[in-house]
This record gives C-alpha cells, structure tokens and sequence, in this order.
C-alpha cells in the first residue's frame, strides 16, 4: 500500500516513489533510534588466515537477528572491518562501503532499519592482523 501511495505521489515515475519511500523509511528509522538494541550475534571472518575480524551486531528482536537479511548484512560489515581497518565504530560507519564506493556503512544499516522496522546497531568490533 506504501508503494501504491508513493507511486501515486510521484506522479508514475519509479526512481521518484522508490526515492519517497526511502525518505519515509529514514522518518521512520529516526524515531527507532532510541529503542533498545538487546538482541543480537557475534559475526566472525576471516581472511587468508592472517587477517580476522569479529563482530557484535544488535537488532531490538531475536527474530530480526535470525533473519537472512540481518545475516548477510552482519557478513558484509564484518568483511569490511577486516578490509579497511576502521579504529572504531564512528570511522567504521562513514567508511565507503568496499563494493560500492558511493555508499558508507551507515546507508547500509539505514537500508536495513527502514525494511525491517527495527533500531540496527554495532556495539563492538574487534580486528586481528598477522
């Protein structure tokens, strides 16, 4: 029904409605910010076994958590951290994302917020070099 309206709004243009719908999805992620994040899962990589990363990714439901998008979100960021070696989380979430350059960590997590309704966050990260 969402995407009805938005496509109304924008008078049939696409790229516009998907733009309205993600204006509003942003709306809505303001307002969750504040929830409690106490669900979540320690997300691990490593790469060429000399490098490894470990990450504690927080959802305000266990159901979220389990979720595949939840999962392959933790995988991406986690990857990430081992790429790019942010100090922490701030510098993680501006980072450009490794395989879209025109997007930072934060836009990923906003992607996720606004689809699944729940306040997203990284508590902790850690990251092992050889």
């Amino acid at each position: 029904m969402d995407s009805k309206k938005a496509l109304e709004e924008a008078g049939g243009d696409l790229v516009k409605a998907q733009e309205i719908l993600r204006e509003r999805g942003l709306q809505k992620m303001a307002k969750r910010a504040d929830r409690s994040t106490g669900a979540g899962m320690i997300f691990s990589y490593i790469h060429g076994g000399r490098i490894g990363a470990l990450l504690d990714l927080r959802a305000e439901t266990d159901f979220v958590v389990r979720s595949e998008p939840f999962q392959k979100l933790a995988q991406e960021i986690v990857m990430q951290i081992a790429a790019a070696g942010p100090e922490n989380v701030e510098e993680l979430l501006t980072q450009p994302y490794i395989r879209d350059e025109k997007r930072v960590i934060k836009d990923l997590i906003q992607d996720l917020v606004a689809k699944v309704g729940e306040n997203i966050q990284i508590n902790s990260f850690s990251r092992l070099q050889i």
